[in-house]
This record gives C-alpha cells, structure tokens and sequence, in this order.
C-alpha cells in the first residue's frame, strides 16, 4: 500500500485515558478536518500510570494501559481506511527504572557488570569513589539510608514461585544476587528451632543449593564464558528454590521467619544488621535521592533519577530497543518516526542513518520504498543562529524554530525599551537576560548535575597526566574551567565524532573557550587551551591508544553534557526567572530576540523550503510553556505597554496587603508577582465563569504558579521546597481570584482583560493561517483547532472534549453549504468569536485547501509580497506556486494599535486606508477568497497589480486566496 503523502500532522497524546479505541473514534473527525497523518506520543509499554509515554521499560511491545495488539491494528486499519497514516514518537535515549517493571535494568541490579544487560545502560563501573566500584549507585530511597533501614522501610521478600529474593521500596525492588542467597538460606544455624520440622532430605537440598549458589561465578567475572554459566546456574538455583518451597511446607515456613528476622524491628538497630550485610554484598548501593546530585554512576535524562541513558551506539542495543518499531515499519503500519531528544544520544547522525538503513531493510520488497528513506523528525532545540546539520538523513525538526519565528511576528518590537525598563523596576531585576542564564547554568552544575561534572573532570585529569606539558592540571581546576566553558556554550550542543568535525562545531567551542577565559578567575588560562584541543580532538597523535580512546570519549560525554545543563537552565530555570514578556519564553525560544521583521519572517520561510521543506510547522507541542493561544493575547502587550504599566501599577497597590511577610519579605515577590499578573491575562477564560469555573480556574492558576516558583529556583525549589513562601503564593492566588463581585482587583483587571483578549485571539487566527501555509508540514497540538489556553504539562495534557469538536465541524460544514456566501456565517462566527468555530473554520478550510493542492504546498515556491500603504507594516503577506496554481495569504498583525487608528473590530475597510497587497509577477486575474467564498480582482495598473486590504479583510480578519 502506498503511503499517504504529508499534509498536515496531528499530536494524540496516549495514556490510560487516552487509548487506540478513543483515539479510533475520532479519526472519522479527523479526516474531516484535514489532517494526514496522527502524530502519536510513545506506544511502547511505559510506567504504569504514565502520563506521557517517556519513561518506557520495555521497547518490544505496546503498552497494554492503552491498548493491546488487536486494539492498535483496529486503528492503524482505521487510519489507512480513511487515507491516513501514522509517525509514531519513539524514544531511543533513556528507559524508565528503579520500580519493579524494566527487566533489563533488574537483571543488571542482580547480576551487576555481568549482567547480559549491562552494556545496554550508561553505567561508570569503575567511579573515583571506591565504595562504588562494581556498584551502580540507587539514589532512590525518601531519606538517609540508615534511616531508612531502620523504619523497617527496607523490606527483604521471597517470591516461592519464582524462587527469587528481593527488597522492596514502596513501588522499588531491588533483587538480590543468587551468589548471596547462602546468606539468607544458611541462616537457620543461628535458631536452629525455627527449622525443626524440615525432612533431613529437604536440609541436604538446601545445603547443596547453598553450594551450587556460592559456586557461581562472581560478578567481576565478565567473560563470555563465564557470564553464561553465572545466568543458567542462577535460573538453576532460582528453579531449585521454587521446587523447595512448592514440596516441602516447612522450608517455606523456615525461610519466612528468617525473612521476618532479617527485616529487624524498629527501634533495635542491631537487628537490621544482616539486612544491611546482605544489601552491601549487592551489585548497587542504596542512597538517598539527593546524593544522586555528586555520587551517581549512570547517565540519567537530564537530573531524572528513575530515567536511565541507554547505550544506543551499541548494535546489540539499537537491535534490542527497535525490533517492534523494525516490524510496524516492515508491515507498514507506521509511516513515519519521531525521535525524542536525539542530544542525549552519543552520536546523532549516526543513529539517525542507522535508523533509516533499518527503515530501508525492513521495508525492502514490500512495494513501500522510497527514495529518501523513511520520514524522520528530530526533537532538536536551535538556536536562532544556528542551523540543523545539512548531513542529518532526516526530514526536520519537530517545530521549535517556527514556533518561535511565528511568535515573534506578532511582538511590537519597538515597545522593547520600555518593558525592559518597566520589568527592571517591577520586578527588582537587575540582571539581563545573559547573566541571568549564566548564573542559572552554573547553578544546575552545583546542584543538579554536579556528579555528571566531576566525571567529565576527573576522565580529563586522567588524559592531562599522560603528558608532562599537562600532567600539573589538576583535577580541581579542570572541574572549574570546565564549568565556565559549559555555562558559557552558545548551544544546546555540538556534534563532533572522531572522523566529523564540522566548521560551525568549531566555531561554538572556540567561542565558549574564548568566553571562559573572559569569565574565569584563573590565573593559568592554558587549562583552556587543553580543554579546547580535547574537545576539538586536536592531540589524538602522540598518545597511547588508551589516551586516544579516552580523549574521543571525553569529547562525547562532554557533548552530552552540555545539553541537559542548557536545558535545566535555559528551560526549566531562566524562562520561569526572567518574565519581561513571558511569550517570549519557551522551548526553543530566546527571551533576547523581541520581534521579528516581515523581511525575517519570508528569509526564514525560504531557507526552510529549500532545506528542510518537509520539518515540521508547530505553535503548540506537549512541551510548551504556554499554548500557542496563550501566547498570542501575551504578545498584545507589547502594543499597549503604557495601559500595561498603569494597570500593573494599580493591580500592585491594590494587592499589596494581600501579601505574606517570609523571610523578611513580602511574598510572593514582585517577579513572581509580574509572572501572575501575565499568566492571569493569558490563561483567562473566553467564556462566562460560575462559581465552579473560577474554582476551577483558581486550581490550575495555583498549581501552575507552585511549578514556576519551584522551577526558577529563586525563593524555593522541587529539591528544597520553601513551605511558607509557597503558602503565600496560593494564598494570593485564591485571594486574586476570589468574590468577583467584591473583588477590587478583578474590577480592574477584567475591562483591560477584554481588550487583550479580543486582540489576542485575532493574533491566533493570524498566527494559525500562517502555521498552515508556510513552508513544512503543519502540526495540530490535540484539541487546539479550537482555542487552547493550555500552560505547561500536567496542564496541556487535560482531556480533550471531541464530541464537542466533531459537532461544532459538522455545523460549519452545513452552514458553509447552507449559505454559499458565506457572509452571514462569518459574521456570526466573529460575533461570537469567543466559542471558537471561526479558529475551527479556518483550519478545516485552509488543510483542506492543502489537500486539494498538495503540490503547491509541500514543493511550491514561496514568495514574499509587497504591501504599501499607511498600514503596510501590518501585513504579512505572501504566495505560494508551483506552475499555473497561486495560493495567496494575508494575516493582519498588532491588531491593537491598528484598532487605535480605525473603528476597530474587525479591522474593516475604514482602518486599511488604501492599504495594498502586490501580487506576484505573472499572477494577475481572477482569485477566490476561500475563507469568504468571495470572487477577488486584481487591481491597479499593469506594472504593479495587487488587492486593497480593505477588499480581502471585509468578512474575515485573514485572507487565503487560490487563482482560478
């Protein structure tokens, strides 16, 4: 079956309440819509209960929380039915562990570096801290380890039908070695009485299963040989012992009151002592969660302790975790991959053209071959400098740079002098933007990912001793100069191997070396240079081949590195610190860029069409800060900062005795304060709110807030929560938010709102129209053909009404057929623009004016337009054509100062005065307005032919106009 082409993508996010079945349901509505091809978060079994698919324990089947084999082959055929296809998110770089469910990871606790398992995670087998030598440190555990234990938390259990023994944490377990089992089943020599009832025959089989468990080979034995023998002697003794406890009643009974003497009495220390002997005979070490931060000895996603690296430049590992997703692609089940956080992987590239060489064979012969290999996406943060590599075998990015250039287009950049100024003196900021992220970045390698730090120092004390130009480094000033380097990296990372070096790779590091040293206090900057040449690969001549292997794995976990210290914070950090205008703030984003030029905007579109022309276009992903909606009434603020700032000025006095004294201070503090008052003006419901809607609303608002505190890290944190700080801010949220009618700051704050509102939600019909026709494919965040005033997760992730949805299409598409005009419609949609439908019209109009021209879309040129006039500069307009085809668009923009100079809403012919849009050459005659059904003329002499904006904004705040 061929596969369909891209047109318009469609994000699901799957859970327990989200499942094949409920998502089969709506692909009728889908289809409908416009859209191409489901866009699914991760299928493979995940955590049970989890939210989102990331934390995944087990690559080879679906995840049975949303449907099992049969329940996924009825949507796929549904899909297929309905001329669809499916991308599928998948995630090559970390596994969920530390409960009870990824067996890779508890035969790795069990059988430590001989585990099978062990070469399959990213685990320092041999750390600078020698209690940790052939041990995986478990920063698992709510407390100190001796406390712990001796609550009687730490929970020794024998499982008869599978003959194991193991610990349990809560949801933890924590197997015990088979070698270690004598431990537990000799122990009947010190209460004899305890075992008087066992048959002499069942004595001498535990005696000989004593032997047989000490007698297998210890961990520290890695051959192949020796590895197979540990594994079939330890399903020997497991087997052993599970006949023991099936046959003989009492050597059950025996090894329970063992078990109950091992797990100690709370309150009599000594007697967790042989609980304690046998967890220290272990392959890991029990700890508490926050040593994770100095002593961890595994690579975790980001400072996520329960998410563990994976090893995937390991061809036994990328076999392993991509069998199922080999067969969907063989089967042609799916049509296409998403990869999550592909700077996490060792190398990228590489992975990405395995990943396509394993597309190519599984579907060789299977009549789905193309030439470019299997569409590919990459979850990849750029920054506004810098360009996806020319040479990755993918399709595109999953949209980050094109919500930020679709976002900025409707910032009023001209109003930056004043809110930079107006934020300073809110919010007692004194520091920019660059410092702040400094400092940020410096505070997560202190805190967070400190350990990670001392591993890339200490492997590079080892390669500097090898030489006596060097060797005077120490491991302390390494550590130092390295933090410098990393906080000054202009990018999330690079992407050196040992035989790809490219120039701007060069030019990142050189640039973060060349900053360092401005930075750094030290008085022997040579330790820079070093680090250079490390990170370059500059020295590989000259040294021992074990130098060289080291050198080439320094640079690689230094790359790695640098990714997820920019992440924590830039992402989780400074963009919930710095609140100028917080629709600057998010993933992929850059606070420091406020605006974008037309001329920028069309720059952009071009590069993207002709290098990546099939990336994805997104304003609104499961990772967002703020949903595309949100965003888009924030940017109002920028076109009204004189209103802003009277407003905030009255909203600070009026609320001012609504505040808590902690810490000797009021709380919550004026950034946290301004961060609300923006929120607030985002997030605030279109429709009228009863009693429980506010209620409602108040809830999201307080946990939301409670997040953004934690996250900045400025007056408390996940890792030490400041409970009175947090109190104060719910206390001022409900208070903000209570007795509308006798509420002096709602009084207030509402009349603003609506202009903002109003302004905003035209922003987002323009900044929709724009997403749907730009160069790339176009993804929908689910439930966001409508507006979404979603915040970040777990809010975005709320359930999506599509009875709702599928009831309001159907009436537009009888309304549309009833009125052939369209004019009544349309009136009616904007004098009701609060519901939603005319967000709804335009995007079933618009993908399915894609689908009719596909072409014209995914391969046709992209020509920015020329607009005249008093109100040019708030235009945005341009062509799309391929051959004799010609798609217009034309997307309004700083509705609010446009409504200052006209009589307002929608801006109509009064506000346009002569404004004009140029068409292309060689595109004068005839054109439809698809959004108004209206036939639309050329106008103005031979050399310069276009339209009046008045003409094509009449009904509609936006225009997309197709020649006959």
């Amino acid at each position: 079956m061929k596969p369909p082409v891209h047109s318009a993508t469609y994000r699901l996010q799957f859970n327990r309440d989200f499942t094949f079945a409920d998502a089969t349901r709506i692909i009728p509505y889908l289809r409908n819509l416009g859209i191409s091809h489901v866009y699914a978060s991760p299928i493979l079994k995940a955590r049970a209960g989890s939210q989102h698919g990331y934390d995944i324990v087990d690559h080879g089947v679906l995840n049975p929380e949303i449907g099992d084999a049969s329940d996924f082959a009825a949507f796929v055929d549904a899909l297929q039915c309905h001329g669809m296809g499916l991308i599928l998110d998948i995630v090559p770089n970390h596994m969920g562990v530390g409960s009870d469910d990824n067996t890779w990871w508890l035969d790795v606790l069990e059988n430590g570096e001989a585990s099978n398992y062990a070469a399959y995670f990213d685990i320092d087998w041999h750390p600078l801290n020698p209690a940790l030598h052939n041990k995986i440190l478990l920063p698992f555990l709510g407390d100190h380890y001796g406390t712990v234990l001796e609550q009687g938390e730490l929970t020794l259990a024998l499982d008869p039908d599978k003959g194991t023994f193991s610990v349990r944490y809560f949801e933890h377990l924590f197997p015990i070695d088979p070698r270690s089992y004598p431990r537990i089943l000799a122990f009947r020599s010190t209460r004899p009485a305890q075992h008087a009832g066992m048959t002499r025959e069942s004595r001498k089989a535990l005696a000989a299963l004593c032997d047989a468990c000490l007698s297998l080979p210890r961990r520290t034995e890695l051959s192949a040989a020796q590895r197979r023998k540990r594994h079939q002697g330890s399903m020997a003794c497991k087997r052993r012992l599970a006949w023991l406890c099936r046959s003989d009643p009492q050597v059950r009974a025996s090894l329970d009151a063992v078990i109950i003497h091992f797990n100690g009495t709370p309150g009599e220390s000594k007697s967790f002592d042989p609980l304690h002997r046998l967890l220290e005979a272990q392959a890991y070490r029990l700890a508490y969660w926050e040593v994770a931060a100095d002593e961890i000895n595994y690579r975790r996603f980001f400072d996520v302790n329960d998410l563990a690296g994976i090893r995937m430049e390991n061809s036994e590992v990328f076999a392993a975790t991509h069998r199922l997703v080999r067969q969907l692609l063989g089967a042609g089940r799916i049509n296409g991959l998403r990869i999550d956080h592909p700077d996490g992987l060792s190398d990228p590239y590489r992975y990405c053209r395995d990943l396509q060489h394993l597309a190519g064979t599984a579907r060789a012969g299977t009549g789905q071959e193309t030439d470019n290999g299997v569409y590919l996406l990459v979850e990849k943060i750029l920054a506004s400098y810098e360009h996806l590599p020319p040479d990755w075998p993918v399709a595109g990015t999953t949209g980050y740079e094109t919500a930020h250039l679709l976002n900025g287009l409707f910032v009023y950049p001209e109003s930056e002098p004043q809110l930079t100024r107006l934020n300073r003196r809110y919010s007692d900021q004194a520091q920019g933007f660059d410092e702040l992220l400094y400092g940020r970045k410096m505070l997560i390698m202190r805190s967070m990912l400190s350990s990670e730090l001392s591993v890339l120092a200490n492997l590079a004390a080892s390669i500097a001793r090898a030489n006596r130009y060097t060797r005077d480094f120490t491991v302390q000033s390494l550590r130092t100069a390295l933090a410098e380097v990393v906080a000054c990296f202009p990018v999330y990372r690079t992407y050196i191997a040992r035989e790809r070096i490219s120039e701007p790779d060069r030019r990142y590091i050189r640039w973060a070396v060349a900053q360092a040293k401005k930075c750094s206090p030290a008085a022997d900057i040579q330790i820079f240079e070093f680090i250079e040449s490390l990170l370059l690969l500059g020295r590989l001549t000259g040294y021992s081949s074990r130098v060289q292997r080291q050198m080439v794995q320094f640079a690689l976990r230094f790359q790695q590195y640098t990714a997820p210290v920019m992440a924590k914070g830039m992402e989780d950090t400074a963009l919930y610190a710095y609140n100028r205008l917080v629709s600057l703030n998010d993933v992929g984003f850059d606070p420091r860029t406020f605006g974008i030029s037309i001329r920028a905007f069309h720059h952009a579109n071009c590069e993207r069409l002709d290098n990546w022309p099939k990336s994805m276009v997104t304003t609104s992903t499961h990772d967002s800060k703020r949903a595309g909606d949100v965003r888009a009434r924030i940017n109002v603020l920028s076109e009204t900062p004189d209103a802003w700032r009277q407003h905030l000025a009255r909203w600070s006095r009026i609320n001012r005795s609504r505040k808590h004294r902690v810490d000797a201070a009021l709380a919550p503090s004026r950034n946290d304060e301004y961060l609300l008052y923006q929120t607030l003006l985002g997030t605030w419901p279109v429709e009228a709110l009863d009693a429980a809607g506010l209620a409602a609303f108040r809830e999201r608002i307080g946990n939301y807030m409670l997040k953004a505190i934690r996250e900045s890290k400025l007056h408390t944190a996940w890792i030490n929560p400041n409970r009175e700080y947090e109190d104060a801010m719910q206390h001022f949220v409900d208070a903000l938010l209570a007795a509308p009618g006798h509420n002096a700051f709602l009084a207030d704050f509402e009349p603003f709102l609506q202009g903002v509102l109003r302004y905003g939600l035209l922003n987002s019909l323009s900044q929709t129209l724009l997403k749907l026709t730009v160069p790339g494919i176009p993804d929908i965040y689910q439930g966001n053909e409508l507006w979404a005033f979603n915040l970040v997760d777990p809010d975005n992730r709320r359930p999506v009404d599509y009875d709702h949805r599928r009831t309001q299409l159907q009436a537009l598409v009888a309304a549309s057929q009833n009125d052939p005009d369209l004019q009544g419609l349309l009136r009616d949609m904007l004098d009701h623009i609060e519901d939603g439908r005319a967000k709804l019209y335009l995007v079933w109009q618009t993908l399915n004016l894609r689908r009719r021209y596909r072409g014209v879309f995914l391969e046709g040129e992209y020509l920015g337009l020329e607009t005249t006039g008093q109100q040019a500069e708030h235009l945005c307009a341009f062509a799309r054509r391929l051959d004799h085809r010609v798609v217009l668009v034309v997307a309004p923009r700083w509705f609010a100062r446009l409504a200052t100079r006209s009589d307002g809403f929608p801006p109509g012919s009064p506000g346009w005065n002569e404004t004009r849009v140029e068409c292309p050459e060689g595109t004068r005659g005839g054109y439809r307005n698809i959004l108004s059904g209206e036939r639309v003329h050329t106008a103005g002499d031979d050399a310069s032919p276009g339209f009046t904006a008045a003409e094509l904004l009449r009904h509609f705040p936006v225009a997309l106009l197709v020649n006959d």
